[in-house]
């Protein structure tokens, strides 16, 4: 078998990384143990990343520009806001159905942050919710904005719940749950034109 691209290495030590994160907890993890997860030594992995802190801020950093950039293409392809929702839902939903690992991370080790990884996860948390703000607005003008976001965080709550909820039944059954459950609320009182959940 052929070296790992560096690239890739990288990647698999960010993937291990939030697998135990996740289950032991920041404080939990040694950089001897990373090294072990990715078949390498503690001091290798510094080859990759300053250190332990320098590696939870890279998973939390990457989990907020992946969102980003996903909701950003995702309305690219909408065809109007309806459809905009639709997306945005089950390309979160598919997130957090296939990431538990990244939630249990981002919910529990935010603190851990060094105050520019943190500021800059905020940053783009907040663009990503902006995303979902604009669609709602479209969709619900007569709101203020500020219910809308509330709206959007309070829905982000849910369809990160995942972690909880994992293996309770099956996955394209909890999707289809969490998209009419995720829609309902954010279109309380409002009915979808032509909405459908395939």
């Amino acid at each position: 078998m052929g070296k790992r691209p560096a690239g890739g290495r990288r990647a698999h030590i960010l993937a291990a990384a939030a697998e135990l994160f996740a289950e032991h907890g920041y404080r939990g993890v040694t950089i001897d143990d990373l090294g072990r997860a990715v078949g390498t030594t503690g001091p290798a992995v510094y080859r990759h990343f300053a250190g332990k802190e320098a590696l939870l801020g890279q998973v939390l950093v990457d989990i907020s520009v992946r969102l980003s950039e996903q909701g950003e293409e995702l309305l690219a392809r909408a065809e109007d806001p309806d459809h905009a929702l639709d997306l945005l839902l089950r390309g979160h939903i598919a997130f957090s159905l296939d990431e538990p690992a990244l939630i249990t991370v981002h919910d529990r080790e935010l603190g851990n942050l060094t105050p520019q990884d943190r500021a800059r996860v905020r940053r783009l948390q907040r663009g990503y919710v902006e995303q979902w703000v604009g669609v709602l607005a479209d969709l619900r003008p007569e709101e203020p904005r500020n219910a809308l976001r509330a709206s959007v965080h309070a829905v982000f709550g849910l369809l990160n719940s995942t972690p909880h909820s994992r293996g309770t039944v099956r996955r394209d059954a909890m999707a289809r749950l969490l998209f009419a459950m995720g829609r309902s609320a954010l279109t309380a009182g409002r009915e979808a034109p032509g909405q459908n959940d395939t």
